[in-house]
């Protein structure tokens, strides 16, 4: 059996250009190299998955590249660029803050820094996780992170920026990374699927692309377990059933069902979402996320701020048509309180049921205030 590399591994950028997402920094890194105003030190961060290590790995590659092209991107064919393609770089360090976090870990990597690059123009080191490193390690840091070598430069990443020391901000370029929208998700996602001979629907690439969150390696994990599970035909159908996603029909289907007369409908389809193995919680924060592109869909200002296949749009306008406006938005408000305190519920299913109903209950009331002012206009015209 062939040795099998994981779509997040076999297709992970090697050029700033093949970045997903992440154009403003690419472009900012690039123009760094191209002016040579490269400072001694970087804080990558943002959420997992997006590019962080990617691009740092990249830039670091790109400093000692022999022979840039016009736009600063590696030539991946000089000597500094194969031995960095090889893991077989010793002017590349990288150090993963997790499990190194401690003041001996420090102090070894600034004995380290004290020794020139061989043949090359700089010693790159990249700490992941940074975060993770104690205080004592932050502090024995400080002083090689402000005043290195000149051949030195420092790239750190991190998820949680909140828990670096603001004494190592201020002496770090700071980077964010965003979240990957879910159509530069969906292009990457059809660019692989070509690549590997896969065919795959749209739509079952937006529902990957929704389940991972703006992370394209989570994107990519979801992806290869479709292929496997599929034979190589990945169907919004087969998407919907492996991933155990609900998917927008039964949305639409709750809604009609929350602004109808009938008080018990919605709760029965409650039921029927629960009995199929779905978590109340998952189906609360999708109901709200459904009434907000509801809300959206009203209006052709904010249409494109759906992130949702065309295709389903004039289903969402049709639905959101027949809704007033202040329902929907008190809907949001509850589903969202409900979704807020969820965990601190003794009765889950009981707190998503009285949002349901509270729902209902307003649509009903609205009802029979309209119908009410209705018979009285009809009596004075009488």
């Amino acid at each position: 059996m062939d040795n099998f590399i994981v779509s997040a591994r076999k297709y992970r950028p090697s050029t700033f250009k093949t970045v997903v997402g992440q154009d403003a920094i690419t472009a900012t890194l690039k123009n760094a190299l191209r002016t040579g105003q490269v400072a001694q030190a970087f804080l990558f961060c943002g959420p997992r998955g997006v590019g962080k290590t990617t691009c740092a790995r990249i830039f670091a590659k790109a400093l000692n590249c022999e022979h840039p092209s016009e736009d600063f991107e590696p030539c991946n064919e000089c000597n500094s660029c194969k031995q960095f393609n090889a893991s077989a770089s010793f002017n590349v360090y990288e150090l993963d803050a997790a499990s190194n976090n401690s003041v001996d870990d420090i102090r070894a990597l600034v004995d380290q820094v004290r020794v020139s690059p061989q043949g090359a123009r700089y010693k790159v080191y990249i700490i992941d996780e940074v975060h993770m490193l104690t205080t004592q390690a932050f502090n024995a840091f400080l002083k090689t992170l402000e005043e290195p070598p000149a051949y030195a430069k420092f790239i750190l990443a991190t998820t949680e920026k909140h828990k670096i020391l603001p004494t190592i901000l201020s002496r770090c370029q700071v980077y964010d990374f965003k979240r990957i929208k879910d159509d530069d998700m969906i292009r990457h996602l059809q660019y692989v699927a070509t690549q590997e001979g896969v065919t795959a629907d749209t739509e079952a690439l937006r529902v990957v692309a929704t389940k991972a969150d703006g992370a394209l390696r989570d994107a990519l994990s979801i992806f290869d377990q479709l292929v496997s599970f599929t034979d190589k035909n990945v169907t919004y159908e087969a998407t919907i059933n492996n991933l155990n996603v609900l998917d927008v029909n039964q949305y639409l289907d709750m809604t009609d069902r929350l602004f109808s007369e009938d008080p018990t409908a919605a709760l029965l389809k409650f039921d029927e979402i629960l009995s199929k193995g779905f978590d109340g919680q998952h189906f609360i924060s999708g109901m709200a996320a459904h009434l907000r592109d509801l809300l959206l869909s009203r209006d052709e200002v904010t249409i494109p701020l759906l992130e949702m296949a065309e295709s389903l749009i004039p289903a969402f306008r049709e639905q959101a048509r027949k809704l007033d406006r202040l329902l929907l938005m008190r809907a949001l408000e509850l589903c969202n309180t409900c979704d807020f305190n969820y965990k601190l519920s003794n009765n889950k299913r009981l707190s998503v049921e009285i949002c349901l109903m509270q729902i209902n209950a307003n649509y009903i009331y609205k009802l029979k205030q309209t119908q009410a002012a209705v018979r009285q206009s009809r009596e004075r015209s009488i």
